[in-house]
């Protein structure tokens, strides 16, 4: 990689944070999943602190919240770089690529409300007797 000065790494940093933060609005305001997965993300963390989570449980469920988002945010670029690919043509493999990658975020929420009961059940349970 070729180094600039001070100033223009600075820049290029900050233009690489624009250019993250740009991607992510997208998705936010394109993508009706991700835009789900914030919403209860949201009562999920909510949840946690109404609970008093433990540093332990806070670990572990602000990791699994990102691995959904992330998982979300890459099955975005997929399906994004397939349809430029492809261009509106049926191809068996473009629609092989796009379901893979539908199944890793399933795959990561089912995990994901697997690990959320885990780590809420104690709490509801004492809630409960």
């Amino acid at each position: 990689m070729k180094q600039g000065t001070p100033f223009q790494n600075r820049q290029t940093r900050t233009n690489s944070f624009r250019v993250a933060a740009s991607g992510l609005v997208h998705t936010a305001r394109s993508q009706p999943n991700f835009q789900l997965q914030i919403v209860a993300g949201l009562i999920v963390l909510a949840a946690a602190v109404l609970f008093g989570f433990s540093r332990m449980e806070w670990l572990v469920l602000i990791i699994t919240l990102s691995l959904v988002l992330v998982a979300e945010l890459l099955n975005t670029v997929v399906e994004i770089v397939v349809d430029l690919a492809v261009k509106e043509r049926l191809i068996p493999e473009a629609k092989l690529a796009k379901d893979v990658s539908a199944a890793a975020v399933l795959l990561t929420s089912f995990f994901a409300l697997v690990t959320g009961v885990i780590l809420f059940a104690p709490h509801l349970w004492s809630l409960a007797n």
